[in-house]
């Protein structure tokens, strides 16, 4: 059990016992209440008889107006115990809530990682990108770009919000992108959107230790959302290793096909 669990199962107790503690006094409060009226009866019998002696009653006067102070004393304590509890229940219910959204993001964060590597299918592992950046960012126009080791260019591959053919191809280590892939940096700047497909509002490297393998330009985010948030940065760094990852593996794993079928229609021509 994580530290953060224990301490919240620590102030469940501790409000349990608060509310145990509330009960007892309320018991006490009850049970003073009849003393009370044990008391009244007496006052009432003493004010038969101070009617006729001054003394008397003023004597029964200040020890009621006392009574009277001791009581507005004991409601004032009650009425702040109570409040304290109401804010320590209101803490408790915020925490909680803090928790449920914290478990929510690691297992989409898992989901995330799970997905990238459950294909070595270029494509799918494209399509799952896309999902990602979609649903779990929440980004409205974006590409993809892989660098091409013979010319040295980032080339868009896929692309959401645009038509692919309207990213284009970056050569590494210029531009936005292009700087952004070459350094190993994630650019962010501000969430306003941009219809200018060389300047991305995010640009997310992606990379196997030194080795560039591509890059995530988003451009535009959905209109329900306004800001990044703490987990889009967890997922921007997910997604420069785990994306980079999966697509070379799906990179060696088609060239390795690609081979073996030409090794094997080779096979199978020499042996007719």
């Amino acid at each position: 059990m994580s530290k953060e669990k224990k301490d919240v199962f620590a102030r469940a107790e501790e409000f349990v016992a608060l509310f145990s503690r509330g009960a007892e006094f309320t018991k006490q409060i009850l049970h003073e209440n009849e003393r009370l009226r044990g008391r009244l009866s007496q006052v009432e019998d003493r004010q038969t008889h101070a009617a006729q002696d001054n003394v008397e009653w003023e004597k029964l006067r200040e020890e009621l107006l006392a009574r009277i102070a001791g009581l507005e004393n004991e409601k004032r304590d009650v009425l702040d115990r109570l409040q304290a509890v109401e804010e320590e229940n209101r803490q408790f219910a915020d925490r909680y809530l803090e928790i449920e959204e914290e478990n929510n993001n690691l297992a989409n964060l898992y989901v995330a990682s799970y997905q990238l590597h459950s294909t070595l299918e270029l494509s799918e592992v494209l399509k799952t990108i896309i999902e990602i950046v979609i649903n779990l960012i929440g980004a409205e126009v974006f590409a993809v770009y892989v660098l091409d080791e013979k010319t040295n260019q980032l080339s868009p591959v896929a692309s959401e919000g645009q038509l692919l053919s309207a990213f284009p191809r970056v050569p590494l280590g210029s531009g936005i992108v292009g700087g952004s892939v070459d350094r190993g940096e994630t650019t962010c700047g501000e969430p306003l959107p941009s219809d200018d497909l060389e300047r991305p509002m995010v640009c997310i490297p992606l990379r196997i230790g030194e080795r560039p393998i591509g890059g995530i330009a988003i451009f535009k985010l959905l209109a329900q959302k306004d800001a990044f948030t703490p987990l889009d940065h967890e997922l921007f760094t997910l997604l420069a290793g785990h994306a980079a990852t999966s697509i070379f593996a799906a990179q060696l794993y088609g060239q390795s096909e690609r081979k073996l079928n030409t090794i094997q229609g080779f096979i199978d021509l020499l042996t007719k």
